[in-house]
């Protein structure tokens, strides 16, 4: 089981706000990415809050009422500068090692990850890696359609959808995206921060997103989701998406202070 680890920074009221503000030169001149599921330009565009629709049973373990005060705890806060590249600290992080996927599920997204937390965390990544490197908006929704229960985010309401949208409308591209942008995504950090019982967690991880259009440039993009165990797969839960986690450059003094851990696969 994975504790609860080394002393994480004051929380501050960051709730579900994201920042990512990535600037691409070339013929479009600055590209504003918004990337990494849930992402925003400050406080813009952040996920919808409101009565969870959850089906009742939907998440054996654990009330509506203690999923939500897990997921809602605010996480530490970061400026926005502490998403780009900077010092890296010579503290020593923490590491979770994560397991391998073992096969491709729906909407080409990873899976078969076991019911650990390890496994939910991975099962994130995966469906992350999957909207964003799509770099469409037909391509998130078709992701979050496959891997989000009932009461969870929609195709229309995923903020990662919509940070996907706000992409493209900044760069001036259609919403099937174009070949001259790609985008990949390298997880490097995570945490958990908490779990109930062993089918429901709420995963956290920290990812190096490389947008490339007639040049490169790289940003820390984090995200954190509600995992639930359902019918032998790890899935989004149902609920309004939690308190997000700063976007940190991985390997810093403030990713240290956040309390992420090192990344690695077995």
């Amino acid at each position: 089981m994975l504790r609860q680890r080394r002393g994480v920074a004051e929380p501050a009221d960051w709730g579900r706000k994201k920042l990512l503000l990535l600037l691409v030169g070339g013929a479009i001149g600055a590209l504003a990415l918004l990337v990494g599921l849930g992402l925003s330009i400050y406080y813009t565009l952040q996920p919808t809050r409101g009565p969870s629709s959850a089906q009742p049973g939907a998440v054996p373990t654990g009330t509506s009422d203690q999923r939500d005060i897990l997921a809602e705890r605010p996480m530490p806060s970061a400026p926005p500068d502490a998403a780009r590249p900077g010092p890296l600290t010579t503290k020593q992080f923490d590491v979770l090692v994560l397991p391998g996927a073992q096969e491709l599920g729906a909407a080409d997204v990873s899976t078969g990850f076991p019911k650990t937390e390890e496994g939910a965390l991975a099962q994130l990544i995966a469906i992350d890696q999957a909207a964003l490197q799509s770099a469409s908006v037909p391509g998130a929704q078709a992701v979050i359609t496959d891997w989000a229960l009932p009461g969870g985010p929609t195709a229309e309401s995923w903020s990662g959808v919509k940070a996907i949208a706000g992409m493209l409308s900044s760069a001036g591209l259609p919403a099937s995206g174009s070949p001259s942008l790609t985008v990949s995504a390298t997880p490097e950090m995570g945490l958990v921060k908490g779990t109930l019982g062993a089918e429901y967690v709420v995963a956290c991880v920290d990812f190096v997103v490389t947008a490339t259009v007639t040049t490169t440039a790289r940003v820390a993009a984090a995200d954190c989701q509600r995992m639930v165990w359902s019918d032998g797969r790890w899935m989004i839960g149902p609920g309004p998406e939690p308190a997000q986690p700063p976007s940190v450059w991985p390997g810093t003094e403030a990713a240290y202070s956040a309390g992420y851990s090192a990344l690695t696969y077995e």
